[in-house]
């Protein structure tokens, strides 16, 4: 099924090809679950290696260059999402952080190196097995100390936080990237602990480009089960009045939320 009125045409090396109006041949990638959302490879790489690369840190580097080896590797933030992070924690000064979702610890690390050598991060993931990978790089880079890492589901951590009173709009920067069949549990909680004016990222928002995909179109099986969630998420934080958002299309998508009451 062709999208924005472009008629789909032959098929060949993974990609289907489609024709738009005026004729001209535009490279479609065929499976909707495709990591980069841009329309074009060559220019998402000509935004890796004209800006990203460049000025990534070496500790990130070789975090990426280890995480690519690792079997469930798709779960990484990109690298153009972590330098986003990077300088989005510094614009705003942040210094008591959280992130739920961990994996090897790429976006971990560009939040531990923006942040001040007071700086602090929660951090919860269920597998410190995955963590485990990238922690000697952390260390190395000399942020380990910044971390205070659980295992574990994150919602008993955040109920905890929430009934003890003393956790209520404190954190500047919270980052989800995590299972997406829990979002919607994770705003009703984070929208308390993040503090008037402070930010909350939530990662995957447009989900491999299947927000917008025909209920018909061909997804991985993990795309196809989370993609009723991202889109309640979404048309739920479009009408929280408590928040202001932005989505942007860096990596897989992610919705900013900055908290105004």
């Amino acid at each position: 099924m062709a999208l924005n009125g472009e008629t789909k045409t032959e098929s060949t090396n993974g990609e289907a090809k489609t024709e738009s109006k005026n004729g001209e041949q535009v490279s479609r990638h065929q499976e909707v679950g495709h990591k980069s959302l841009l329309q074009s490879d060559a220019l998402y790489q000509y935004i890796l290696e004209t800006s990203v690369y460049p000025r990534e840190p070496e500790p990130m580097k070789e975090l990426r260059e280890v995480t690519a080896k690792h079997p469930w590797n798709i779960m990484t933030t990109s690298a153009d999402e972590g330098q986003f992070i990077n300088m989005l924690l510094k614009l705003v000064n942040a210094k008591n952080t959280m992130e739920i979702g961990v994996f090897t610890g790429y976006s971990l690390l560009a939040t531990a190196l923006a942040l001040p050598d007071d700086g602090k991060i929660l951090a919860m993931d269920i597998n410190r097995e995955n963590y485990e990978v990238g922690l000697p790089i952390i260390e190395k880079a000399g942020v380990a100390h910044k971390i205070d890492f659980k295992e574990g589901p994150a919602l008993p951590i955040l109920d905890q936080m929430i009934a003890d009173g003393k956790y209520h709009g404190t954190f500047d920067f919270i980052f989800v990237d995590a299972d997406k069949d829990n979002y919607i549990n994770y705003h009703k909680r984070l929208i308390d602990l993040v503090k008037i004016g402070g930010l909350i990222g939530y990662d995957n928002t447009l989900w491999n480009g299947s927000v917008v995909a025909p209920a018909d179109a061909p997804m991985r099986k993990y795309v196809r089960y989370y993609r009723d969630f991202v889109l309640e998420l979404n048309k739920a934080l479009a009408a929280d009045p408590r928040i202001e958002i932005c989505m942007l299309p860096v990596g897989d998508g992610i919705t900013l939320c900055r908290r105004i009451n």
